[in-house]
Parts: C-alpha cells; sequence; structure tokens
C-alpha cells in the first residue's frame, strides 16, 4: 500500500508540473555567441520568431521574468559570462505575425527551463529601496516636471515607424546615468527605469497620475559614471547629483527606506547542448 500511494503522489506531482509548464516555442536554436562579438539585441520580426544575439543567462532570466539585476541571486560562474545567440518561433505562426510580448517573455521562461535545465527558488527580502515621493510638504512641483499638453507630442504610426523624431513619440523616454528625458508619460513609468540605474527597488509615492514632460541632467558619482560608455562625454565636475536635481528641478525625492523585494535565488543552471 506504502508503494502504491507513493507512485500516486509521483504521478500527482508529474500531472502538477504539466499542468504549470507556460507556452513554448516549436522550434528553438542557442549556441554560443562569436567570441568577437560586442553588441547585444534582441528583436521579434514578423513570422511569430525571436532572435536574440550576445546575451548572457543572467541577462536572459532578467528578459524573460521582467526583473532588474539585483533581482538575481546565485547560480553558476558562468551565469554573466557565457553569452548566447537564440533563435526561436512560435507554433503556428503565419508569415506576418508579431509576437505579443508578454506571450514572449512566457515562451522564454519556458525555454531558459528546458534547455539551461534553469530552476528558480522566489523569496521575498528586507532590502535597502527608494520611495519616490513629493519633496517639499505643500506639494508643489519643480519647474523643470512640466505637465503635457495636448498635441505636445506624436502618437506611433505602425506604417511609419521611423518618419518621427523619436524624442517627439507619446510616452518615449531616455534614462542615462548623467540625464532623463521624458515624453507625454506617468511618472510611474519611471520606477522601473530608475530600479535598474541605482541598483535598488525604486517604488512610485507621488501620488501624480496624469502625463509630464521631463528633460534634466546631473553630474553622475562614481557608480554612475561607470555606466557611461568609455568614449562618451563627461560632464563638468562639480554638478548637481541625480538625487538633488530631483529635489530641485522635479519637486520630488528618492527617498532611502527598507522593504519587501522579490529576489529570484538560481538553484541550478546548466549550459545547453548546442543544436
Amino acid at each position: 500500500m506504502r508503494t502504491a500511494v507513493c507512485l500516486l503522489l509521483l504521478l500527482a506531482n508529474e500531472v502538477i508540473a504539466q499542468t504549470n509548464r507556460g507556452p513554448a516555442f516549436e522550434v528553438a536554436s542557442i549556441k554560443p555567441s562569436a567570441p568577437d562579438e560586442t553588441m547585444s539585441a534582441t528583436a521579434m520580426p514578423p513570422g511569430g520568431r525571436i532572435e536574440i544575439s550576445n546575451l548572457t543567462l543572467k541577462a536572459l532570466i532578467e528578459d524573460a521574468w521582467h526583473i532588474q539585476p539585483y533581482q538575481i541571486s546565485g547560480g553558476p560562474s558562468w551565469l554573466d559570462s557565457a553569452h548566447y545567440d537564440i533563435s526561436a518561433k512560435a507554433a503556428s505562426a503565419q508569415p506576418g505575425d508579431v509576437l505579443k510580448r508578454e506571450d514572449v517573455l512566457r515562451m522564454l521562461q519556458t525555454l531558459l527551463e528546458d534547455r539551461f535545465h534553469l530552476v528558480l527558488r522566489r523569496e521575498v527580502r528586507q532590502l535597502p529601496i527608494y520611495e519616490l515621493v513629493r519633496a517639499r510638504k505643500d506639494g508643489k512641483l519643480g519647474q523643470k516636471l512640466v505637465e503635457s499638453k495636448a498635441g505636445g507630442c506624436v502618437q506611433f504610426d505602425p506604417v511609419n515607424p521611423f518618419t518621427v523624431d523619436t524624442m517627439k513619440l507619446c510616452g518615449n523616454f531616455a534614462l542615462g546615468p548623467d540625464g532623463l528625458t521624458l515624453v507625454s508619460a506617468p511618472i510611474s513609468t519611471l520606477t522601473p527605469l530608475l530600479s535598474r540605474l541605482l541598483g535598488r527597488t525604486v517604488i512610485d509615492k507621488t501620488g501624480l497620475t496624469k502625463n509630464y514632460d521631463i528633460e534634466i541632467e546631473w553630474m553622475p558619482d562614481e557608480s554612475l559614471a561607470m555606466q557611461l560608455p568609455p568614449d562618451a562625454p563627461r560632464p563638468p565636475p562639480g554638478g548637481p547629483s541625480i538625487f538633488q536635481v530631483f529635489r530641485d528641478q522635479l519637486g520630488l525625492e528618492l527617498k532611502g527606506n527598507k522593504g519587501p523585494v522579490e529576489i529570484f535565488v538560481i538553484e541550478s543552471a546548466e549550459k545547453p547542448a548546442e543544436n
């Protein structure tokens, strides 16, 4: 009887695993990137395809689960050094089909679990975070946080995607180690971008729901300056920090605190066999 019960439990676990399995690509090729490759890219051309070049497993996990680098813990020594090219196609895709982003991410998760034998465990830890709040007691905003006006930006046209300056497109943004441009988008758009830039979770507590235009620059500190390309021009020394610019020019404060952060612990991962 004990053997029969154990067998039933094993079968039940297998059924649960199969039921929880996410959607998968119909065909997928994975191979190490060329040793001299320096550019990384991800594209979703028509035909239900995804083409990834020169990404590490860590970067693939970040993309597939839409998380930040600091949310990944553990893993093999090659996690952030071995680069891979991936070419995959969804099942039943027609020549003109373009995959939805959420569908691609779910299939990419399945691909990493199948081919890299990736096993992740999620846990919540209390870690340093930033809360984005209004800096002034009266709630007044800074001069560089400008409420967007009707007709102040251009809607994206999929038929003619390259006919408009990208920084005039509604909802577009550019965030780097030394500055930020936002075009007619809510403040909540910034939190994941700031989280990646500052290396800790940023939570929007401003209560602002309208769309805004922002164009600001700051003097990157040592950690932010390391993110600049080697040949990028450096701003003059002695300028204000990102924290000071947010406070003085936007009327917002990046307030340090501690809070719950979801961490993805890598329990196992293996290099995939080429195909």
